[in-house]
């Protein structure tokens, strides 16, 4: 059974700082990446940055530096950024690192060698923003303007060299036709991939001339610097071709953003198969994030960068920011709206509410009727699982149900195998909820009252490891808290089989874990229900 995962994210242009766009795609991919080493796989993360864009050298020129001392301070942005952020990849790759360009000269030389990269001279629309051409029926679909920033394309005409991207695409359509060796996620985005290939590729160029020395010149013809998008495409390649690290290739998922589809799901495989290198298994797209409904801009100052990302994480605490990142992001097909009213609708729902007020209801009944400890019930036996006492351990019971599969393994792996993060996540607090309204309808209180010690006891404990499970299964997306949860409970490092809360164990004292906040942003005096 092979049982290594790697995941990348896109890597990113160091031409400014990073903002919400680059946080979301690199802290879901570290949720996933969490989750796949919950599941004992062997976890390769790879995130990093792109530097060869011509448009690094004119932000180098605006602001009076060098364009590899804009790099430098850029590069360092993002690894900060996510270091604070508690994003933890397996390595960070720069484009300018020797270890990358070695191998990208080596990858293309090998496709001269072949033939399927050629001299040749091209003239087209050239979209600057994005530093790509655009084929002219698009172009002309688009106005003669970006579909990204709405600027003018340029018309340009040049040498350069080709990758015969033509040359595959009939492999390319049978391959997203099949969807066993590689596949393009969401299901829209894959239609959408392979109607565009069905309108006919053509070859496509890999390389800039006059590009002032900024990039990997291409083997044998140093007057010409290979195209910043084939260099960035081959990271996700060159980090792992060490004796090393061959065992991580391919890919499992590249997580990307929807504006980068095309080089995603056509060039980068059709280059890897023109290598004779196995393709990555999905590539995810998922769409962007909007602002209180508008389009993100700085100029309409709506844009989420990094002193807001710092005021959600200082006001709401940084496992707030990933648990709203990760359900409510933008997944699927359809942007989704960063508004704080919305983030402090669904902290409070999700988090002060349910998460916290499950640790706030068990600790507290826990104190009040056993001091503290945690209780021994008399028979610990998992019933009928139409009971309560049964229903609770259904969503983290691993013992085999009658079709043969595991609970935890059914309810973890399906879902993050689909990168339906947000999907798993709503049905784990769901769980929460029920265990919070379990406790109401067993009222254990009314239970001490008519002498039933017993059945008190049996309700708290299968609450008190109802919630260790929840802590242990939203580790991946809330690693911080979840440490409190289980500390308190004593159970730190715990597995994922029921039962496996102490009984004798002291619980430890602790604040609000999730307090509540106003419509303003403010602590609200009101309690969690």
């Amino acid at each position: 059974m092979n049982n290594k995962f790697y995941i990348t994210t896109p890597i990113y242009y160091v031409n400014d700082r990073p903002h919400i766009g680059h946080v979301y795609t690199t802290t879901i991919a570290d949720i996933l990446a969490r989750y796949h080493r919950l599941l004992d796989e062997d976890v390769f993360f790879l995130t990093g940055t792109d530097e060869h864009a011509a448009k690094v050298v004119d932000s180098a020129k605006e602001h009076n530096v060098t364009p590899i001392e804009w790099a430098n301070r850029n590069a360092q942005a993002f690894q900060d950024t996510f270091k604070k952020l508690g994003i933890e990849s397996s390595d960070f790759v720069r484009t300018t690192e020797e270890r990358h360009k070695s191998k990208v000269q080596e990858y293309v030389g090998q496709l001269m060698k072949s033939g399927d990269v050629y001299p040749g001279e091209y003239e087209g629309w050239y979209d600057a923003g994005q530093e790509e051409y655009i084929p002219d029926k698009k172009a002309e679909e688009y106005g003669l303007k970006s579909p990204i920033n709405g600027k003018p394309l340029v018309r340009k005409k040049e040498k350069n060299y080709f990758f015969k991207l033509s040359k595959y695409q009939g492999k390319l359509l049978k391959l997203l036709e099949e969807r066993t060796e590689f596949d393009v996620q969401p299901d829209a985005r894959r239609n959408e991939t392979v109607n565009r290939i069905k309108e006919g590729l053509n070859d496509v160029p890999i390389s800039r001339s006059g590009e002032s020395g900024w990039g990997i010149p291409v083997p044998g013809d140093p007057q010409q610097t290979i195209y910043v998008w084939i260099d960035a495409l081959f990271n996700y390649l060159s980090i792992v071709d060490t004796p090393q690290r061959q065992k991580y290739w391919p890919a499992d998922v590249h997580l990307i953003a929807k504006d980068i589809l095309w080089f995603h799901a056509v060039i980068w495989p059709a280059m890897l198969l023109a290598l004779g290198k196995p393709l990555p298994r999905v590539v995810y797209s998922h769409s962007f994030w909007i602002a209180e409904g508008q389009k993100m801009s700085k100029s309409l100052g709506n844009f989420v960068d990094l002193e807001k990302i710092d005021h959600y994480v200082s006001t709401y605490g940084l496992d707030a920011l990933r648990w709203f990142l990760a359900t409510q992001g933008p997944m699927g097909v359809t942007d989704s709206d960063f508004a704080e009213a919305q983030f402090i609708d669904v902290y409070n729902r999700d988090l002060a509410n349910d998460f916290g007020n499950l640790l706030n209801r068990v600790s507290g009944l826990i104190g009040k009727y056993f001091n503290g400890i945690v209780p021994n019930p008399e028979d610990m036996k998992i019933e009928d699982p139409q009971t309560h006492e049964g229903f609770l351990t259904r969503f983290f019971d691993e013992k085999e149900d009658r079709e043969g599969e595991r609970h935890f393994t059914d309810r973890v792996k399906l879902p993050i195998n689909r990168l339906e993060i947000n999907v798993f996540l709503d049905s784990v607090i769901h769980y929460v909820g029920y265990v919070n309204k379990y406790i109401e309808d067993q009222s254990p209180w009314k239970m001490k009252k008519a002498g039933d010690t017993a059945g008190v006891a049996r309700v708290l404990y299968y609450a008190a490891e109802a919630l260790r499970l929840a802590a242990v299964i939203l580790q991946p997306v809330m690693p911080n808290k979840t440490e409190i949860v289980l500390d308190v409970l004593g159970a730190t490092g715990s597995g994922t089989t029921w039962g496996e809360l102490k009984p004798g164990t002291k619980l430890k004292e602790h604040g609000p874990l999730f307090p509540r906040f106003d419509a303003d942003g403010k602590p609200s005096a009101t309690k969690a229900k």
